[in-house]
């Protein structure tokens, strides 16, 4: 690998893969551009960084703005988040206090709504999970893991 001045590589010596990617603040994702014939909504999926186990809990979920409250079921859980089918999705952007109970088990955590679903549900990134809730959280997905 050729490099000019002091430590600094020439971007055109890397490999394809560092070279379409971009920082933002501390988190690196892939180029935005995606391969003829994939879709836009692939792109998102790759994203990704968390297996999603089929999950079911009770959900209560708090908008940190307004105060308004929904409930609902989750249909999948990963270390980063979960989908909540409920008939009230709020807004992609919104921060939300959230209360996942299964099995006399809970984990509260503050989180905000990425994916929305009309009518369906919303897709949630957690955002900071509150002790013991990390505890319970590895419990459950390692439960899922280990039973496939």
């Amino acid at each position: 690998m050729q490099t000019r001045g002091k430590g600094s590589v020439s971007p055109n010596h890397l490999p394809l893969s560092f070279r379409t990617m971009k920082t933002s603040s501390n988190v690196i994702s892939m180029d935005d551009r995606t391969i003829k014939g994939q879709s836009i909504k692939a792109g998102i999926r790759d994203r990704r960084y968390a297996i999603r186990y089929p999950f079911a809990a009770d959900v209560d979920v708090i908008d940190m703005e307004s105060g308004s409250r929904t409930n609902g079921v989750t249909s999948d859980l990963s270390l980063g988040g979960c989908f909540i089918c409920t008939s009230k999705p709020l807004s992609i952007g919104t921060r939300v206090r959230i209360t996942m109970v299964r099995q006399n088990q809970m984990i509260e955590a503050l989180a905000v709504v990425r994916i929305l679903k009309p009518r369906i549900g919303m897709g949630i990134e957690f955002i900071d999970i509150e002790h013991p809730g990390n505890e319970i959280l590895c419990r459950w997905l390692d439960q899922m893991r280990l039973s496939r």
